[in-house]
């Protein structure tokens, strides 16, 4: 059977975040003396195995969204109904919510533009957008590129609106696109920054740069393990799992690579895992884990619903 990309990369979302979840904030050293292999349960959030946390939750807020066409305005309600209804949550309640989202989704609450509830101070530059943006990606054929990363700078601003997050989920975005289009992870990455280079080396991205300077040279799985950061900064999310899909052969080590940082481990592996997911296809993550996860039936309705809707768009 073909499994569609939309269903490889929100499942490859899902997968990485749930893997994630028992041992979020457990030490780098502590996932090496006692790794992930597979998927459990409780640990950090005491929930069962293939529990999903935020990172899942608003990718899917968005994902659902889609169906109906890009409004930011409709996106902003997804995001609210989630924190304040459960909204595409595993079991009916939101956890897991960090700070910079959380206070951004209360000022949509209150009646704020979506561009202009992000924060934007230096300290806004969580993970908070990367996370989340995927589905985005799938848009690439009905769309000019730059309008496609107007779209991705937009959305991550409901949240994250520091150009360096809007930065970070343009490269993802771009890399996830190079992947869609069926190249090779190495040269959807090369290629990814390529395409984003006009758009990036102008203000008010052009400051940034520097802060990309990892990323930006192509090679950035020849650093050392010890020299890749897998906490909540989008920067050092980005770098991780670019390097751990980069370092790795399969959806699975790819994911176990990203958990077993440490740190901020359900967001490294739900990163990680859209573009794996994309890459190797929904048939290669093992079956096991996805039987494991919390709403499983809900999400493939998901990706079908989003491969519809985009395909008539």
């Amino acid at each position: 059977m073909q499994y569609s990309p939309f269903l490889s990369g929100l499942m490859g979302v899902c997968v990485g975040d749930a893997l994630g979840v028992p041992v979020e904030f457990n030490s780098r050293s502590d996932c090496q003396e006692k790794p992930i292999t597979t998927m459990v349960g409780y640990g950090t959030y005491h929930q069962p195995a293939g529990t999903w946390s935020d990172d899942s939750s608003l990718t899917f807020c968005l994902a659902e969204s889609l169906c109906n066409g890009y409004n930011l305005h409709e996106i902003a309600k997804a995001f609210c109904k989630w924190i304040y209804e459960g909204y595409w949550t595993p079991y009916g309640n939101a956890f897991d919510i960090g700070g910079t989202t959380y206070r951004a989704i209360s000022r949509l609450r209150e009646g704020v533009e979506p561009i202009a509830a992000g924060g934007t101070d230096i300290r806004d530059n969580g993970n908070g957008s990367l996370m989340r943006i995927l589905p985005l990606a799938y848009g690439y054929k009905s769309l000019e590129f730059p309008e496609l990363i107007k779209r991705v700078h937009d959305c991550s601003r409901l949240t994250h609106g520091h150009p360096r997050s809007q930065m970070a989920c343009g490269i993802y975005i771009s890399i996830a696109v190079g992947l869609l289009q069926g190249m090779d992870i190495k040269t959807a990455y090369i290629e990814g920054l390529k395409a984003v280079e006009a758009i990036y080396t102008k203000p008010p991205f052009k400051s940034e740069l520097p802060e990309f300077k990892r990323v930006w040279t192509g090679e950035i799985e020849s650093l050392p393990e010890n020299a890749i950061a897998s906490d909540g900064y989008v920067v050092h999310t980005l770098e991780a799992s670019l390097w751990c899909l980069l370092k790795t052969s399969s959806y699975a080590e790819a994911v176990l690579t990203a958990v077993n940082l440490g740190s901020d481990t359900d967001t490294t592996g739900a990163v990680t895992g859209g573009l794996a997911g994309i890459y190797y296809g929904f048939e290669q993550i093992p079956s096991e884990w996805v039987k494991a996860i919390a709403r499983r039936e809900d999400i493939i309705d998901l990706a079908n619903r989003l491969a519809k809707a985009t395909e008539n768009s």
